[in-house]
């Protein structure tokens, strides 16, 4: 298995640390506000990388951090006239709802950085004696940069010729303007905890490195979060650990692309700035995964509306082919020999399966991947065209759990959960246009299928549209396909 490690610039043939297990550590939120799409993608991302490397046979050990506690937080705080600890409250549980709407797994451990202090303050004191770190006197202790030969390989940049800007803070205290904060000294009214230096709080930089190290240990096998991240957070990440542990922090860096909305960055100020929670309460989950999993997790994804409305019509089109190729499995006759159209789709089974592992295989293409699946739905579909009603049971659901299964190691839910019983009411309606005596549903919809292909033969088409107009009138659909006919519940409305 291939995998881009964002140190290298390169692929590499993943090695586990300790073979048949992986160690994986991505980035999470800061938890002031609702996350919004952009992000959304980076951790489906990582989802799927989970979801896949477990289908793959590996025992993986998932972490991911909520940063509960931050200049962004405080200053929320103080904006609504709330505490830090509501804000990061609120947040923290807004985040994981989302989570679970978009289908993405729950961590095996989920850190709070508020809950891993001593953890934080033991790593500064080991770079502290080493000479990596330093305390000025004022509350405040930072990491010296130019102390650690390596730093710059995790995002390649050159320490000479870093400048102080946007992302690197200039301060007096400082012995050099591209060191970092690994501790703040407390001011009035922001969250503080005691340590060596004075009360005060950690830096952003200094959790990710010290709950790695607590809960996964050194170096872990894949790291990961968005490519904002590159530098200087997982920069810096990486040169506490090289410098306390000796041993770097990952084996391999993974970072998703950039959303873009209509082929620009998103932005507040150019009234394309979406939460995640905006789109999934207007869109199904799937659609939304589907969406963007179209895109290769390194590339810049671009994001619209009518993408996502495309996407539906996709899954819709794709629930289809399922259910149609398991119902033609329920109606067919007692398989014989397989014919001509059997073997067919059966090798194509076997290429979309083969194709899906090669793609995701190579640093996990989910569109590659997905290409693959929608070729088996094109082949299903053949199929069903011109099987007729010859189709073969077992080779309609193989195809069918097929489907089933490889969009579910993306996490797509293939299978609709509705309700599938047809309600009592159609017993009375066939009583009335079939002459039906019995009481069971499914036998009195066998009975208006039969009533409305009599009539429509006869060309009695007042009575078929009537049988078509009760039907309908239930809530229900009658379906014709090259396989047969058959009732079913309306598609409902988005």
């Amino acid at each position: 298995m291939l995998v881009y490690n964002s140190q290298t610039h390169k692929k590499q043939e993943l090695t586990p640390v300790e073979p048949g297990k992986i160690r994986m550590y991505v980035c999470g939120p800061t938890v002031y506000d609702q996350i919004h799409v952009g992000n959304g993608r980076t951790f489906l991302a990582f989802d799927v990388i989970r979801r896949y490397l477990t289908y793959k046979g590996y025992q993986v050990t998932f972490a991911q951090n909520l940063t509960d506690v931050d200049d962004k937080i405080i200053n929320r705080a103080n904006e609504q006239g709330r505490t830090p600890e509501e804000v990061a409250s609120e947040f923290s549980d807004a985040f994981i709802e989302q989570m679970h709407r978009l289908g993405v797994l729950d961590p095996d451990i989920r850190p709070r950085a508020t809950q891993e202090i001593p953890a934080m303050i033991e790593m500064i004191q080991g770079l502290i004696e080493q000479g990596h770190a330093y305390a000025p006197g004022n509350g405040d202790v930072y990491f010296s940069v130019r102390s650690d030969p390596s730093y710059g390989t995790v995002s390649g940049r050159n320490v000479d010729e870093l400048k102080v800007g946007a992302r690197i803070e200039a301060n007096d205290e400082k012995r050099d303007p591209l060191d970092f904060a690994l501790w703040k000294a407390a001011k009035p009214g922001e969250p503080m905890w005691e340590s060596p230096w004075g009360k005060g709080r950690p830096g952003w930089h200094t959790e990710c490195s010290a709950m790695v190290h607590r809960y996964l240990g050194t170096p872990i096998d894949i790291h990961g979060g968005g490519q904002d991240l590159q530098f200087p957070h997982h920069e810096n990440e990486h040169a506490q650990a090289c410098c306390c542990w000796h041993e770097p922090l990952a084996n391999v860096w993974m970072h998703a692309g950039m959303l873009l909305i209509n082929g620009e960055k998103m932005s507040k100020s150019l009234g394309n700035f979406f939460t995640l929670k905006e789109v999934l309460d207007k869109y199904p989950a799937d659609a939304v995964r589907l969406l963007m999993l179209q895109t290769h997790y390194r590339s810049p994804l671009d994001f619209s509306f009518d993408r996502l409305d495309g996407a539906v019509g996709t899954l819709e089109r794709v629930r289809g082919t399922i259910a149609n190729l398991r119902w033609a499995a329920e109606s067919a006759p007692q398989d014989g020999e397989l014919n001509e159209a059997d073997r067919v789709l059966g090798a194509a089974v076997d290429e979309a399966s083969a194709e899906f592992a090669r793609q995701m295989d190579d640093d996990f293409n989910t569109a590659g991947a997905l290409a693959a699946i929608f070729g088996l739905v094109t082949a299903a579909n053949t199929y069903l065209s011109d099987a007729g009603e010859d189709t073969s049971t077992a080779v309609s659901l193989r195809a069918s759990d097929a489907l089933v299964e490889l969009l579910g190691v993306l996490g797509v839910e293939s299978v609709r959960p509705v309700a599938t019983e047809l309600p009592h009411e159609l017993v009375d309606l066939a009583r009335e246009q079939a002459g039906y005596a019995g009481d069971d549903a499914d036998e009195a919809a066998s009975a208006l299928i039969q009533a409305r292909a009599a009539a429509r033969a006869a060309k009695n088409w007042g009575v078929a549209d009537a049988i078509r107009d009760g039907i309908a009138a239930l809530g229900l659909v009658v379906e014709d396909t090259a396989a047969g006919t058959r009732i079913k519940p309306a598609k409902k409305e988005a």
